[in-house]
């Protein structure tokens, strides 16, 4: 132990205090790479983690759930029905909404005296003191310690004005849903949602010794199919259903970060190496092993992994705790629960494992290059050696392995498995298959390098030398660069494209003059339901052509939520819009459905086929009559006609009206006519919803911009570091040339010339190379977002690669005046 400590002060501790700023770069860039890896385990962890905490605590001892198909509930009959079944102890009902009030969106919970039996977290809440305070006010409610509301005071629930009778208080109290709720009697519960004799939920604990899988088979002969019987985690899983496609994009964000990172150590690691080569070479002429000598090469890129990794992740909790402010609101709209930032335990570990991990990866590469060579061969400059040349078998091997992931990209390209990890593997063997290709072609590009630097006069020949004689140091450096500009191609080319084909599948939203929605046009109209009068008082405006009314619900289809959307003869939408007049004919009538691709494909099913969907009036067979290529939320959307829809899920009335002015009418007119008559709804005209559409899309990619931004900033700093390597190998020489009287704007341009070649090839490679990729993922893009997405290469794609190669050139003009204001003399006597 004691000779590994005296070695670990004697050289890496003076490396880290000699050369400060490489140390930071490097641990700057496994900082950035792991602080975005904690933010996106932060973002899911925080979900799923909130919405466990309410049904868990809502739920206590109760085993199993009798839950709605949809947010309308079930008839409260069932209760007692469940309650008879034998094996049933307990089944306690109870209502629970997200409905507007005065103190914001509010999660309203009615239930009984029976709730005591559950133990939860509301066991506080029934105690006979505060149901003694609810009987004893009309219209009375105990609200959550998080509400803010005193105990006398009047709020609004919906559209009606109820009295706070008692703030509940307590750890459980405050800890469910973050104090954030208003709890009623079942009765008034149902009467503030609109939903008479109606429950959402029936918590069913078993008596002691039964066996629940058969109680659960019991108890869902009994409910019949008019609503779902499952564990009351059932919820938690649908919800992170729903968010599981940004999971996976946020996640290969981060491992690409990563990826990036790694070239960067790896160049940052062979500027360590050669200006410590000739203190290496002594130790292995007097008999240092090369493994003590890699081992502790390899410690200090872990000592750095782990250090940037743990400041990473304290600054990945900052930008965690930001991003959940942040996230579309219509994907979160499906959420009962309160989101309240939680970290998962294993994140940190997980970043700072990852972060070390990549380091010494990295450093073992650019180790083998330089300590697998006798103590003689190691007194050579770089690139004089033979472990500075590539194998010819591993350039073969590299090709081989670019062919294969090609093909095999291409191959689940073909299949349309639609799985997000399937279509994230194809676009990681993709970018993999590239890197390959150039790892195989080397020689050629680094070749490429200096013919683009010899363009540059005298100080471009002698820049044509250095790239020459360091060409896996320059390669690794030119692929950061390749990376940079690939990737602001394809994030900003396939970004664009999947914008521009949402706007044309979502062109019939912004057709519609006025709408008239329960939800601003940023969120789902999924209720309370519009007033019964409306449609008809807008009908009768003499502005107005016609009103066509339309209903928007969530349902659970088996452990999935999926989206309902109901129409009426003249609705708009764009699965309606994919349908043959006689097919969206046949939807409107009730003859049949549409479905969107993806949920096609969670169901299996095809156009034509028969389908049975649950209800709460029990399994009902109808056929789908298309599946139409749609940008659906959650994992689908069932498109049907809208008395069906009333019919089927007891929904009566309208969420949403689309209103068609006249010809000659002035929209605007009637804009503010419209919002005269309902001014408790949202009105707004089709230009805001289609904007709403664009804005969320946008909220949505702003993990792959960030990752853009990321990945081209750690370019720069990648440049920067081996320009620097180039100036202190070149030390000597740089002092001989000005000795010689060589100015110093020559020193300057040579290593000016030495960047541009290697930004400028690496630029048109990534350029080329992020077409293609651009292409490669506006073809995955149906199986991730179940839209059919054009290939747009645009002009814009030089602009951005030139903005990526000037970002990066600009890390080369530290080095070029560190070089053009050497000393002579300390450059010449420099060992």
């Amino acid at each position: 132990m004691t000779p590994l400590l005296d070695r670990w002060k004697l050289f890496s501790l003076r490396e880290f205090r000699m050369h400060r700023g490489r140390t930071l770069a490097s641990m700057t860039v496994m900082a950035v790479s792991a602080a975005f890896l904690v933010a996106v385990f932060g973002i899911f962890g925080s979900l799923t983690s909130s919405v466990h905490q309410l049904v868990d605590g809502l739920a206590g001892e109760a085993t199993l759930e009798v839950s709605g198909v949809t947010d309308a509930g079930f008839p409260a009959a069932i209760q007692a029905e469940v309650k008879a079944v034998p094996g049933v102890a307990h089944a306690v009902p109870m209502s629970r909404a997200k409905v507007p009030s005065s103190a914001g969106s509010m999660l309203v919970l009615g239930t009984d005296a029976t709730a005591s039996v559950l133990k939860s977290d509301l066991q506080d809440a029934v105690e006979q003191r505060h149901i003694t305070a609810l009987a004893a006010t009309e219209k009375g409610v105990l609200v959550g310690p998080g509400v803010g509301v005193p105990v006398g005071a009047r709020m609004r629930l919906g559209g009606w004005e109820v009295t706070v009778a008692g703030v509940l208080s307590g750890e459980r109290l405050e800890r469910l849903n973050e104090g954030h709720y208003v709890l009623a009697s079942l009765p008034l519960a149902q009467f503030v949602t609109g939903r008479t004799d109606r429950i959402d939920s029936v918590l069913i604990v078993p008596q002691p010794g039964v066996d629940v899988a058969a109680l659960r088979t019991a108890v869902d002969g009994v409910v019949a199919g008019r609503a779902l019987v499952a564990e009351p985690s059932l919820r938690a899983v649908q919800t992170g259903g729903g968010v599981r496609m940004m999971q996976y994009m946020t996640l290969m964000g981060a491992a690409l970060a990563f990826i990036v990172a790694a070239f960067l150590i790896y160049t940052a690691m062979g500027m360590a190496i050669v200006q410590r080569r000739q203190t290496i070479s002594m130790l292995r002429a007097i008999g240092g092993r090369r493994s003590t000598i890699v081992a502790d090469l390899l410690v200090e890129a872990a000592v750095i992994g782990v250090i940037g990794g743990a400041v990473g992740a304290l600054l990945g909790i900052v930008m965690g705790r930001i991003a959940i402010g942040t996230l579309p609101v219509a994907l979160m709209q499906s959420m009962e629960a309160r989101m309240v930032y939680s970290l998962p335990l294993y994140a940190i570990p997980i970043a700072i494992a990852a972060a070390a991990v990549t380091s010494m990866a990295a450093s073992a590469v650019a180790a083998h290059q330089v300590y697998k060579v006798s103590p003689v061969e190691a007194l050579a400059p770089v690139g004089a050696g033979a472990s500075d040349q590539v194998p010819t078998w591993l350039r073969l091997g590299a090709a081989g392995g670019a062919l294969f992931n090609s093909i095999a990209a291409i191959v689940l390209v073909r299949m349309h498995l639609g799985a997000f990890l399937w279509s994230g593997l194809a676009l990681s063997l993709f970018f993999g298959a590239g890197l390959m290709a150039c790892f195989a072609a080397a020689g050629p590009l680094v070749a490429a390098t200096a013919l683009v630097a010899r363009a540059f006069g005298r100080a471009g020949e002698l820049a044509a030398a250095t790239l020459e004689r360091a060409p896996r140091r320059v390669w690794a450096t030119m692929m950061t660069v390749f990376l940079a500009v690939a990737i602001t191609v394809t994030t900003t080319g396939a970004n664009n494209d999947l914008l521009g084909s949402m706007r044309g599948s979502m062109g019939s939203v912004a057709e519609v003059d006025v709408w008239v929605s329960s939800h601003p046009p940023d969120q789902f109209p999924t209720g309370p339901a519009l007033p019964a009068r409306l449609p008809a008082a807008i009908t009768a405006l003499p502005q107005v052509e016609q009103v066509a009314e339309a209903q928007v619900a969530y349902a659970t289809l088996g452990a999935h939520k999926v989206m309902l959307y109901g129409m009426a003869a003249g609705a708009v939408h764009p699965l309606a819009d994919g349908l043959t007049p006689e097919q969206r004919a046949a939807l409107v009538s009730g003859r049949g459905v549409a479905l969107s691709r993806d949920m096609a494909r969670t169901l299996d099913v095809d156009t034509g086929d028969a389908l049975t969907i649950q209800t709460p009036r029990g399994p009902q067979q109808t056929t789908v009559l298309g599946v139409v290529s749609y940008f659906s939320a959650l994992t689908g959307t069932i498109g049907m006609g809208l008395d069906q829809m009333r019919e089927w899920f007891d929904r009566p009335g309208a969420t949403l009206l689309q209103v068609e002015a006249k010809p000659g009418a002035d929209p605007k007119q009637l804009l503010e006519t419209v919002r005269g008559l309902a001014p408790d709804a949202q009105v707004y005209s089709g230009a805001a919803a289609l904007a709403a559409v664009e804005d969320s899309a946008k909220q949505g990619m702003a993990v792959s911009t960030a990752m853009w931004v990321i990945v081209v900033l750690i370019a720069a700093i990648a440049l920067l570091n081996t320009l620097t390597l180039s100036v202190l190998e070149r030390r000597r020489e740089i002092g001989v040339l000005r000795a010689m009287g060589s100015s110093r704007r020559v020193t300057l341009r040579m290593v000016l010339a030495e960047a541009a070649g290697i930004g400028i090839v690496g630029g048109v490679l990534g350029l080329g190379f992020g077409l293609a990729s651009q292409y490669f993922f506006d073809s995955i893009t149906p199986n991730i977002m179940n839209v059919e997405v054009p290939y747009q290469p645009s002009p814009a794609a030089l602009m951005f690669a030139a903005g990526a190669v000037l970002l990066s050139l600009l890390g080369s003009i530290p080095p070029a005046v560190r070089a053009a204001r050497l000393n002579i003399i300390d450059a010449v006597s420099a060992d």
